[in-house]
């Protein structure tokens, strides 16, 4: 299992990109990077924002790794939110188009264009439920966690 937000995540979650024909498919002719932004919550474990960022390249995640912020502004595409607005992406509660029609993840790039590729979109939040993931917000008292 992996920690979320850590690299250790991203690097499985890029693993379940590729290994994905429905998001090939859906994203066959996409062209840019994406950044994500997990806002800290000091109460929740998570003391300082962390910049995930994802190169996606014709329906192929050809990188993804954690990256300071000034590495992931630079992206085509960012969306931020909260950390346990995330975690309600992450569970499938939210669904992130939506979510970004009802501001509660914020979206620094070309709307229509987001929305021209829901359906890509769709699966990249599809593929996050398959990671299988632990927390920082619940990870027991000691654990190490940051």
């Amino acid at each position: 299992m992996a920690i979320f937000p850590s690299d250790e995540w991203i690097e499985l979650y890029v693993v379940r990109i590729n290994a994905s024909d429905e998001y090939r498919d859906a994203a066959a002719d996409w062209e840019g990077d994406v950044a994500f932004v997990f806002e800290a919550e000091p109460d929740k474990n998570v003391p300082t924002d962390t910049w995930a960022w994802l190169d996606l390249w014709h329906g192929e995640c050809r990188a993804g790794r954690i990256v300071a912020a000034e590495e992931g502004a630079k992206a085509r595409f960012i969306v931020r939110a909260p950390y346990t607005r995330w975690k309600e992406v992450l569970a499938g509660d939210l669904d992130p188009v939506k979510g970004m029609m009802q501001g509660k993840l914020k979206l620094q790039g070309d709307l229509p264009t987001m929305i021209r590729y829901v359906r890509a979109a769709n699966e990249l939040v599809h593929l996050t439920t398959s990671v299988p993931t632990e927390f920082l917000d619940e990870l027991p008292a000691g654990s190490g966690a940051p």
